[in-house]
């Protein structure tokens, strides 16, 4: 018996897989391919003409119109002065391009930072200085020193500020959205954008002010609704973080769900900010470290237009995947796994739009109403690398309740073959997944392996297993969440592909098993229930000449039968074996 191995399956009885499993704050993600580096450890003070997300009555900034000026400086009732458009301002419009004034090492000390800042503001212009101690400040003083560290603590960015363009040394400012004649124009100090009580208390902190923006000020539920995007959001942050590298390599389609998932998110949300560029360019990143270049350049092309709309077509960041997209094999990731390769002038013509977003992010269309399961779906019958974990409250498997804990958003269950066994003290096996990969499983009963009727635990059989998650180890009850079938899961599979050809009912035509013709009215195997045939002569043909003698057998199960019937994308509440759907069919 091959010895135990770090990871196996965990297999809770039906109600136990998650039980009162409270929500978890993770830490934002941004990826080392994809965030926006830091060109050196200085903090940047930008004078500019507009009011940040809404400041208090009294919050003056300098005025540094444009050219063409599409906003004026004025007063806006009960939040002081702000930028409001003079004309409609079209998305992606850069409204902002400004230099900095003063600039700080973050490595200096207190008494560095004071003496630099004096011989900076002395050195301005009358007009420059006059601005910047106009600038709002929070913080006391007693002299001209201090004035200025508070000036600069208050409004300062840092040098990785996600609007700052190092190409050309400015922070810009873009339209995320089209803004309407006589809006007022804002920002926001935050990022990752928080829940509607960490901003509030966040901005009151640093800045002193109480923020009224759109966003702040929705009615309750709505600003319910928003915070649940923004929380789940910073969920999946999480999720992926902890998958890291084996996201994008061993568990690739269950990644690019999550990036697929956040996608949506903020789409919902209404936001196209950096969180929206990032969840393209790590689906990008994924796919094309899988060697699918036909998705990859998608995804590229994607990115590159997020990013022109936040920091403009000159950022370092709309230009770098511009570029990927004209070549996604140039990623330093390409070709590490081969699993989806496609080449990048494979992408499907024609499609409907909802067509072409199933395909680019490999989702799998819900089963037609009264169709059968396909075993080979790996939503479904997930292999061992993408179960969901022993600890983790993964998304993709579970969904939160109302009142704050988790339960399967769907029934799954994990099929592996038995390639070793044996009973010192507990029955243990070692079995094989779709993938090839061995995993030990083991049970911890009362009578040892009693449960089991004899001669069902043998190499070659398959093992169904409910609700399963990854663990060190494994103990379960047979008969629950686990049963066994006397056939390997490579014929477990083509009996599946069999029962997809000869039993499923499309636009009202089912196809005879022993002929081949597809008919509206056939007669079902009266033994299996599975299979149809125009006449006793199709049956006789398909029992002899295409194997159905065995295949009826096995389909005789209401167990293996059963795996075929239930709504799995459906959770009402937990099953087990024996299946109720195969009671019923």
């Amino acid at each position: 018996m091959t010895p135990a191995r770090e990871s196996a399956i965990e297999i809770f009885t039906a109600g136990s897989a998650v039980k009162d499993s409270k929500t978890t704050r993770c830490p934002s993600r941004m990826t080392s391919q994809n965030s926006i580096e830091p060109t050196t450890s200085f903090r940047r003070l930008v004078l500019m003409g507009f009011s940040t997300c809404v400041h208090p009555v009294g919050y003056q900034r300098m005025e540094s119109a444009p050219i063409k000026s599409i906003y004026a400086l004025q007063n806006v009732p009960g939040r002081g002065q702000g930028l409001v458009a003079k004309e409609k301002i079209s998305k992606g419009t850069r409204i902002l391009s400004e230099e900095t004034v003063v600039t700080v090492s973050e490595s200096v000390n207190i008494e560095q930072l004071q003496t630099s800042l004096l011989k900076q503001v002395k050195a301005l212009g009358e007009d420059q200085r006059r601005n910047f101690l106009s600038m709002h400040n929070i913080h006391p003083y007693r002299n001209a020193v201090e004035q200025y560290l508070g000036i600069f603590r208050t409004n300062s960015l840092p040098a990785d500020a996600k609007n700052w363009n190092q190409r050309i040394k400015r922070h810009t400012v873009h339209a995320l959205r089209d803004i309407n004649k006589g809006e007022e124009i804002t920002i926001t100090y935050l990022a990752p954008l928080k829940n509607r009580k960490a901003r509030q208390e966040a901005l009151r902190v640093k800045f002193d002010f109480t923020c009224l923006c759109h966003l702040c000020s929705l009615l309750p539920e709505q600003s319910q609704e928003s915070d649940k995007r923004l929380e789940e959001i910073r969920r999946l942050d999480g999720v992926i973080d902890r998958l890291g590298p084996r996201g994008v390599l061993v568990s690739p389609l269950r990644t690019l769900r999550y990036f697929d998932q956040q996608v949506r998110l903020y789409k919902e949300q209404g936001r196209e900010d950096v969180g929206f560029a990032q969840a393209f360019g790590n689906a990008a990143q994924l796919v094309i470290a899988n060697t699918d270049l036909a998705r990859g350049r998608v995804f590229a092309e994607r990115t590159a237009s997020v990013w022109k709309i936040i920091l403009g077509g000159d950022s370092t960041e709309a230009i770098k995947h511009r570029a990927l997209a004209q070549d996604p094999s140039k990623h330093e990731l390409f070709e590490v796994s081969t699993k989806w390769k496609m080449k990048i002038n494979e992408t499907p013509q024609g499609l409907a739009p909802s067509d072409f977003e199933d395909w680019l992010w490999r989702r799998e269309k819900p089963k037609a109403l009264g169709q059968l399961a396909n075993l080979r779906s790996r939503t479904t019958f997930p292999g061992f690398t993408d179960l969901p974990g022993e600890n983790d409250v993964d998304l993709e498997f579970y969904e939160r309740s109302n009142r704050g804990t988790y339960r399967p958003r769907r029934h799954w269950c994990f099929l592996g073959e038995i390639v070793d066994f044996a009973s010192p003290l507990r029955l243990q096996m070692e079995i094989e997944d779709v993938d090839g990969t061995k995993i030990p499983l083991y049970f911890y009963t009362d009578s040892r392996r009693s449960e089991l009727v004899p001669g069902q635990v043998q190499k070659g059989y398959t093992v169904a297993v409910l609700y399963a998650k990854r663990h060190a180890f494994t103990f379960c009850e047979p008969g629950d969440v686990v049963q066994i079938f006397p056939l390997s899961l490579e014929k477990l599979l083509s009996l599946n592909d069999q029962v997809q050809q000869f039993s499923i009912e499309i636009n009202g035509m089912r196809m005879c098993h022993g002929c081949g013709k597809k008919a509206a009215s056939l007669q079902r195997c009266s033994k299996c229930l599975s299979f149809w045939y125009c006449n006793r002569a199709c049956q006789v043909a398909g029992w002899n000449e295409k194997g159905h003698k065995a295949d009826c057998k096995l389909l005789k199960d209401p167990d293996l039968r059963g795996l075929f019937v239930p709504k799995w994308e459906e959770f009402d509440n937990h099953v087990g074996f024996p299946l109720q759907a195969a009671k019923d069919s």
